[in-house]
C-alpha cells in the first residue's frame, strides 16, 4: 500500500511535527508505515487505511495544524459511520472551517441552523461548548446576528458576585475562561476585546439577565446543569426577535445544593416536543481528546452508573 500526499505540508498535517502521530498511524493501520518523500507506504495491502488518508487530505485543505490523536481516532471513526467528508455540513468561521468529527457533531450542527433553541448535553469533550462558539461567531462576525452573549450560572460564588473584586468583566472571566478559550481558537484575543468594545460580544452572569429582551442575538448558556428551574425558565423567555439560544450542560456534574432542583433537567423533561427546539444528547463514544482521557472519564462514567444502581 502506498499513499501520496501533494506535498511535504499536507503530508505533516497528518504525521504531526517530527512524525508525532505516526505511532498512532501504525496502530491505526494494523502494522509499520514508512513515509520518504511525499509518500507513506506499509506492506499490508488494504482499501480502508488510503480511504482514511484520502479523507484527511480533504480536511487538510481547510487547517494549518497537524490533525491531533483525538481527531484522527474520530475520522477513522467516521468512516464506519460512512460520514463521507463532502456531505459534510461545515461552520465557516474567519476563514477556517469547522467539521463536524462524529455523527452526534453533524446532528447538532444542523440543528443550530434549523432551531431556534438547541440543547446540547454530554460529557466534557464531547465538543458541545467549542461548537457551539464556532457557530455564534460564525453568525455574529457574518452579519446575521448583532451580538453574541455569552452566560452560566456562576454556582461556585452563589451568583452574588459584589463581594468579588475588580469589574463585572473581572469578576466573570474566571467563570467563562473555557468560553474565551474557545473563542481563541477562532479568533485572536485582540478581535475579542474588539468585539466586546464594539457590544457585538457581551458577558453576563445570569441572574443579571432578569427583566431583558434580546434581539437578533446569539445566547450561550453554558453549564446549565447548574441552573434552578426559575432561572431556566428566565433564560429561555428572553429570546426576542430573530435570536437563538445554545444551552449546553453536563448532568452528571450537576453541583446545586441538596433538594434544588436542575433547570436543564426541568427543561429537558417538558419541553422536548416543542417545534422550533431540538435536544443533542452526546455520550462517551462522541469524547474527542486522547485516548488516555476516554478511558479515565469510562472509568468515572462506570463508578456513577453503579452508584446509582
Amino acid at each position: 500500500m502506498t499513499v501520496y500526499f501533494k506535498d511535504m505540508a499536507q503530508m505533516e498535517k497528518l504525521l504531526g511535527i517530527n512524525d508525532s502521530n505516526l505511532a498512532y498511524l501504525e496502530f491505526l493501520y494494523g502494522g509499520e508505515l514508512h513515509s520518504k518523500g511525499n509518500r507513506l507506504s506499509g506492506s499490508r495491502d488494504q482499501t480502508r487505511f488510503p480511504a482514511f488518508v484520502e479523507r484527511l487530505q480533504r480536511l487538510a485543505e481547510d487547517r494549518v495544524e497537524p490533525f491531533s490523536e483525538a481527531e484522527l481516532y474520530m475520522e477513522w471513526k467516521a468512516l464506519d459511520e460512512e460520514e463521507e467528508g463532502p456531505e459534510r455540513q461545515g461552520i465557516s468561521v474567519a476563514g477556517r472551517t469547522l467539521w463536524p468529527k462524529s455523527r452526534r457533531q453533524k446532528e447538532y450542527i444542523a440543528a443550530l441552523e434549523e432551531k431556534q433553541i438547541v440543547f446540547a448535553t454530554g460529557p466534557a469533550g464531547t465538543g458541545k461548548t467549542f461548537i457551539a462558539i464556532g457557530y455564534a461567531l460564525s453568525e455574529v462576525l457574518s452579519g446575521r446576528r448583532q451580538k453574541l452573549v455569552l452566560t452560566r450560572p456562576v454556582v461556585e460564588a452563589g451568583e452574588s458576585l459584589g463581594f468579588l473584586p475588580g469589574d463585572l468583566a473581572q469578576k466573570l472571566n474566571p467563570y467563562l475562561k473555557p468560553l474565551y478559550d474557545s473563542m481563541e481558537y477562532f479568533i485572536s484575543p485582540f478581535q475579542i476585546r474588539r468585539m466586546e468594545e464594539a457590544g457585538q460580544i457581551e458577558i453576563s452572569p445570569l441572574a443579571y439577565m432578569r427583566g431583558r429582551s434580546l434581539n437578533r442575538s446569539i445566547v450561550i448558556l453554558d453549564e446549565a446543569q447548574n441552573t434552578t428551574r426559575g432561572q431556566m425558565k428566565m433564560f429561555l423567555t428572553r429570546l426576542g426577535e430573530d435570536s437563538k439560544a445554545i444551552v449546553t450542560g453536563d448532568l452528571s456534574q450537576i453541583d446545586l445544593p441538596p433538594k434544588t432542583g436542575s433547570g436543564l433537567v426541568e427543561a429537558l423533561s417538558i419541553l422536548h416536543d416543542i417545534e422550533g427546539l431540538a435536544v443533542v444528547q452526546f455520550n462517551g463514544a462522541d469524547i474527542i481528546r486522547s485516548r488516555l482521557v476516554k478511558a479515565i472519564i469510562a472509568c468515572y462514567q462506570g463508578q456513577e452508573d453503579e452508584k446509582w444502581r
